[in-house]
């Protein structure tokens, strides 16, 4: 009988397959959770359809509405140690939600509207993942900085407060500049968002 090379291989025990396992991840690893909430549209033609959005989408700021919205809320777990009168941050975790706002239909739509109004969706959910992913890319970031962050003579971390306070901004207004300038490029004539909504529109 011939043995496949991996029939070969002395078998390890399970405990130590896990120990190994848990050493090779790193100990700051984290994974951000993503969730979609939704919100109700009403219409029989596409055109009804992208009223409704605009008539109940959600409200971003006084009075002025959106199609979609992405919106997280961020927490963190941080260890400052003092040592030799100074202090450095050992590890930080983040706790990251991410949440999707888009709209759906309340009842059962005809073929082809279903059809045209998938694209259109599924357009929107592509347009608020790539906010998402940028949030996720800030959120490593601030991680990446602060890890080993530090400040000498300084009790109680005030001064290593501060210096990461420095960072935060920084790295939250990058966030938020290429949110602004993304909207921009997709909602402007001839974008993504655009195309999705005049196909919309000029559907069924």
């Amino acid at each position: 009988m011939r043995l496949s090379r991996l029939s070969m291989v002395p078998a390890v025990p399970l405990a130590l397959l896990l120990a190994l396992s848990a050493f090779a991840q790193p100990a700051s690893a984290w994974e951000p959770v993503e969730q979609v909430e939704t919100y109700p549209v009403s219409g029989t033609t596409g055109f009804q359809l992208y009223r409704s959005v605009g008539e109940n989408g959600p409200v971003i700021s006084g009075d002025r509405r959106t199609i979609a919205h992405t919106t997280f809320k961020l927490t963190w777990r941080r260890d400052y140690q003092e040592k030799d009168g100074g202090c450095v941050i050992a590890s930080n975790v983040p706790k990251l939600i991410i949440t999707y706002t888009l709209p759906k239909p309340r009842g059962e739509l005809p073929a082809a509207l279903a059809a045209s109004w998938k694209r259109f969706y599924e357009g929107l959910a592509a347009h608020e993942r790539v906010h998402g992913s940028h949030i996720i890319e800030m959120v490593q970031a601030i991680q990446d900085v602060s890890v080993g962050l530090s400040a000498p003579d300084d009790p109680g971390c005030h001064k290593t407060r501060a210096q990461l306070q420095t960072h935060l901004k920084r790295l939250s207004d990058e966030q938020r500049a290429r949110g602004r300038e993304f909207d921009r490029v997709e909602m402007g004539t001839g974008g993504a968002v655009e195309s999705l909504v005049l196909g919309l529109v000029n559907g069924p």
